[in-house]
């Protein structure tokens, strides 16, 4: 059972991702808040497995509970859900460490399909946004590459493997099977390679890939 833990300041919004999220049985949502401060809390309670945040919130916005969250419940999994797609925002929470970044306008099946990535250890951006991130790493790829491959080329030739596969958006269990290894060992790479790279998740893991040339965007 996946655990969510779901903050939004509208009532009426909560409402209806709740009802999107209970028509997964193997979703529950086991703590609801009004706003960032409330989800801290709450988080430090429920331990969930994937914190559902909003952008614009009092007291804390998503942004700023991402950061705490990622302070004081580091496994929970984090996925911004949000109206504004601006580019701003999406380097923002990526940078702090976001694991997936949702628009409210977007099909509801991609709200289950990216909090089960996230709860997976995956990483997963709206279609719209992931056009966006890709143009832009393609816009800036060339001043990047060299520094990428640098920083590629202190990983083992296993954890190169691995991250290839983080690039392609693979999970953990996923990229367990396609190197025949056990999936607590894919964990130890992922975490070694995050501490490597000096990265804070997924994410922004897969984007070195990218300009490293171990992967293509697809």
């Amino acid at each position: 059972m996946i655990r969510v833990l779901l903050a939004d300041d509208e009532a009426m919004v909560r409402a209806g991702v709740k009802a999107i999220l209970d028509t997964d049985p193997g979703i529950e949502v086991v703590a609801e808040a009004a706003d960032g401060q409330e989800a801290v809390e709450l988080a430090r309670v429920h331990q969930p497995d994937v914190a559902l945040l909003d952008i614009r919130m009092p007291r804390l916005d998503g942004l700023a509970t991402a950061a705490e969250l990622r302070q004081t419940v580091p496994d929970v999994a984090i996925v911004m859900l949000t109206t504004f797609d601006e580019d701003e925002y999406v380097a923002r929470a990526l940078g702090e460490g976001a694991d997936g970044f949702l628009l409210k306008a977007a099909d509801p099946r991609e709200l289950l399909i990216g909090v089960r990535a996230a709860a997976d250890g995956a990483a997963y951006l709206s279609p719209k946004i992931a056009r966006r991130v890709v143009a832009g790493l393609r816009g800036g790829r060339l001043t990047r590459h060299d520094q990428a491959r640098q920083r590629v080329a202190a990983l083992t030739v296993r954890e190169r493997d691995v991250l290839a596969l983080v690039g392609e958006g693979l999970s953990n269990q996923d990229i367990a099977r396609r190197l025949a290894v056990a999936e607590g060992t894919v964990k130890a790479h992922v975490s070694a390679i995050l501490q490597r790279l000096e990265v804070t998740n997924r994410v922004q893991a897969a984007i070195i890939a990218y300009d490293a040339g171990l992967t293509t965007a697809r």
